[in-house]
């Protein structure tokens, strides 16, 4: 199904079995503050910290999953699936166009996303740095891209 034929631009952003609930924290205050429409969880269950100042939880739709599987037959009709992990074949962030419905997945930073769910990606990102990153710190940069630049595809 095509991408133009829909209106309605959004985007949501989750972690497949999340390490720490400092890490979901800050992940979903930059998801509220950068203009996500849901947040989810994969796996492991949100649990309040500290470093959610905003209470995202009650400001935006956020969906638990106990399995992949589950999420991925709840994904959102005719929104992209944008795995962010380090591939070879992933497209650099500084030459991505983000889609106009997406859903941005994260895995584990001690593990990343399972080999099920890249499969199932339909663009995975990447950029550069120098080391690894914080998983909220991660998909902070790709929703901030995604605000700098208007959605193509």
């Amino acid at each position: 199904m095509s991408q133009e034929n829909f209106v309605q631009e959004y985007f949501g952003i989750g972690i497949q079995n999340g390490k720490s609930p400092q890490n979901l924290g800050s992940l979903w205050r930059s998801a509220q503050n950068l203009g996500a429409s849901f947040i989810f969880t994969i796996g492991h269950r949100y649990s309040k910290d500290p470093t959610d100042t905003n209470d995202a939880v009650k400001s935006i739709p956020y969906y638990h999953y106990e399995h992949f599987q589950e999420f991925y037959k709840n994904l959102p009709k005719g929104a992209r699936l944008v795995g962010i992990e380090i591939t070879e074949d992933a497209a650099s962030l500084e030459d991505f166009h983000h889609p106009k419905r997406c859903v941005y997945l994260l895995g584990a930073e001690d593990h990343g996303l399972t080999k099920e769910a890249l499969s199932k990606c339909h663009l995975v990102v990447k950029f550069n740095s120098i080391r690894s990153l914080n998983v909220s710190i991660a998909g902070s940069i790709v929703m901030y891209d995604r605000s700098l630049s208007k959605p193509k595809i």
